[in-house]
C-alpha cells in the first residue's frame, strides 16, 4: 500500500472569524470546537491512519513557532514544517510538499487537508480516506465530498459521475459558491456534494497534473525546494516560491483535469469558515443559542454569543452574532456572517492594528499583553515559558523597567547577570544590552514599563537569539 503523507495547510488568516481570528493568531491555532486548537484536532485525527507518515505542515512564516509549539503540546511529531514567506494558495502549498517528497526519491499519497476543519465522526473520516486511496494509487486526483444538509452558499459543490473502484466516483462537474436559489436546487436534487477542500493524490500524479495545467506553479515550487534551506525545526523554501502564481487546487487543476474523482465523506463536517458555521458545529441551548465565556442570553434565540474577557448580555434578540475580545466587539446580523471579511478589510485599510494582532501577542518564548499605553509610555505583561528566554538585545529609543510578579527571572544587563524573584525589579537603560529568561519550571510573569519617544516592536537590535530570528524586528 502506498504510504500516506498528510499535508496540513495551516497558512490561512480566518478573516471571517474576526475578531477572534487574526493574522498573527488565526483560527487554526484557536480552540473553537473543543479543548484543543483546530490544528491539534486535525493532527490527532490523522495520527491513526493506516500507513500514515508524520505530517508535513505548511504555514505562514510569522506563525511558525505557534505551529511547532502546538505540535509539541500534544506530542505529535512532524516530518517537515514548510514556511510560506507569502501566501500563494493551496495549489502551490501542495506543490511544495510534492516537490520536496519527489526530490527525496519518495512518491507518497499526499492527503492534503486544511488545518481548520471540524469532523464529528473520526472513524468514518478514516474510512473515507481508505475509500479514496485505491483511486489515488491508480492516478486519480481525489477530492472528498460531503452530503449537503443545508443550501449553503459559502461552499463549492461537486456533481459526481460514474463509479470507480473502491467507492470513489469520477467528477462530472464543479460549481463555485452558488447563489441561494441554485444552492437550494442542488440540495433538493440529491445529486451534489459540498466540496470539503480535502484531497488525496500521489505526489507524482499531482506534479504531472501541474505540469499540464499549471506549469509555472510546478516550476517555481521545484526551484524553491532546490534552493530552500533548513532553519531549526523548519524548511524555508527559496525565493522562487513567492513568484509562483497564486491559485487554489480546484482552480489550478481540479476544474481542468479529466483525472478528478470524488470520495464521499459522511462524517458530520464543517470548515468552520464563519460564525454561523461555528454555531452549527457547537452545542446549543434549548433556544438554539451557542454561548461561550461569561455570556448571559435573555429572551435570545438562535444566536451565537462569545465573551472572551468580560460579561456580555443579550436581551430580546434573534439570529444575532456577538463576539467580544479584549480590544474589539463584533455585532452582526445572522445573514451577514459571510461579510465579516469586508469589515476586516476596512479595518486594515484604516491602518488600525486590530485585523492583525490581539492585545496578547505570542512569541516563541511565551507572550506579552499590552496593559496600558499613552504618550511616551507603554505597560506590558510578559509571560515567559519554563526554560525560555528572550533574545540578547538592545533598544535605540526606549528604556525599560521590569518588575517580577510571579516566578524567578534570570536577567542579563550589560556585563552583569543576576536573579530576581517576586516583587523585585530592575531598570534597563536605553542602548543597554539585556536579556530576560526563565530558569524555573513554572511560567515567569513580568510587568514591563517602556518609556521613550518610539515604542514600536521593531525597535530591537538582536545580538543572540535562541530562535534564529533576524538581527532586528519583532
Amino acid at each position: 500500500m502506498t504510504p500516506i503523507l498528510p499535508v496540513v495547510l495551516a497558512g490561512g488568516s480566518g478573516a471571517r472569524l474576526w475578531p477572534l481570528s487574526r493574522a498573527l493568531h488565526p483560527k487554526q491555532f484557536l480552540a473553537l470546537t473543543g479543548a484543543r486548537s483546530m490544528l491539534q484536532e486535525t493532527l490527532l485525527r490523522l495520527a491513526p491512519l493506516d500507513g500514515a507518515l508524520d505530517p508535513c505542515i505548511v504555514c505562514n512564516e510569522e506563525n511558525r513557532f505557534l505551529a511547532a509549539e502546538q505540535c509539541r503540546e500534544i506530542g505529535r511529531p512532524w516530518s517537515a514544517i514548510l514556511l510560506e514567506a507569502a501566501p500563494r494558495g493551496t495549489a502551490p502549498a501542495a506543490a511544495l510538499a510534492a516537490c520536496r517528497a519527489l526530490a527525496a526519491g519518495e512518491d507518497p499519497a499526499l492527503l492534503v487537508v486544511p488545518s481548520d476543519g471540524h469532523v464529528e465522526d473520526v472513524g468514518r473520516f478514516r474510512e473515507a480516506v481508505s475509500a479514496g486511496l485505491g483511486a489515488a494509487e491508480k492516478g486519480s486526483l481525489v477530492t472528498f465530498g460531503v452530503r449537503p444538509s443545508t443550501p449553503e452558499t459559502g461552499y463549492g459543490y461537486i456533481r459526481p459521475g460514474e463509479a470507480l473502484d473502491g467507492g470513489a466516483r469520477r467528477v462530472a462537474g464543479f460549481v463555485e459558491k452558488p447563489g441561494r436559489a441554485a444552492a437550494e436546487r442542488y440540495v433538493a436534487s440529491g445529486e451534489f456534494l459540498w466540496n470539503s477542500g480535502m484531497f488525496l493524490f500521489k505526489a507524482s500524479a499531482w506534479a504531472a497534473a501541474l505540469s499540464r495545467h499549471a506549469p509555472e506553479i510546478l516550476a517555481r515550487c521545484r526551484e524553491a525546494v532546490e534552493t530552500g534551506v533548513a532553519d531549526l525545526d523548519f524548511f524555508r523554501p527559496g525565493p522562487a516560491f513567492a513568484r509562483a502564481p497564486a491559485a487554489s487546487i480546484d482552480r489550478a487543476v481540479m476544474e481542468k483535469t479529466d483525472a478528478a474523482a470524488v470520495a464521499p465523506l459522511e462524517t458530520g463536517w464543517s470548515d468552520v469558515g464563519s460564525w454561523s458555521a461555528l454555531h452549527a458545529a457547537s452545542a446549543v441551548d434549548a433556544a438554539g443559542n451557542a454561548l461561550s465565556g461569561d455570556a448571559v442570553a435573555m429572551d435570545t434565540a438562535n444566536s451565537l454569543v462569545r465573551a472572551e474577557s468580560r460579561l456580555v448580555v443579550t436581551l430580546g434578540v434573534d439570529r444575532l452574532i456577538v463576539v467580544e475580545t479584549a480590544d474589539a466587539v463584533l455585532v452582526a446580523a445572522w445573514d451577514a456572517a459571510q461579510r465579516v471579511r469586508e469589515a476586516v478589510a476596512r479595518i486594515e485599510a484604516s491602518s488600525r492594528p486590530e485585523h492583525r494582532v490581539h492585545r496578547r501577542v505570542y512569541r516563541p518564548w511565551g507572550s506579552f499583553e499590552t496593559v496600558d499605553a499613552g504618550d511616551g509610555y507603554r505597560v506590558k505583561r510578559l509571560t515567559i515559558g519554563p526554560g525560555a528566554r528572550l533574545s540578547l538585545q538592545s533598544h535605540r529609543r526606549r528604556s525599560e523597567h521590569w518588575v517580577v510578579v510571579r516566578g524567578t527571572a534570570r536577567v542579563t544587563r550589560g556585563e552583569s547577570a543576576l536573579t530576581l524573584t517576586e516583587n523585585q525589579s530592575i531598570h534597563i537603560p536605553r542602548g543597554s544590552r539585556h536579556r530576560l529568561g526563565n530558569p524555573g519550571e513554572t511560567p515567569l510573569e513580568v510587568i514591563e514599563v517602556q518609556v521613550g519617544d518610539y515604542l514600536g516592536e521593531d525597535d530591537i537590535v538582536r545580538f543572540d537569539d535562541d530562535f534564529a530570528r533576524g538581527a532586528s524586528g519583532p
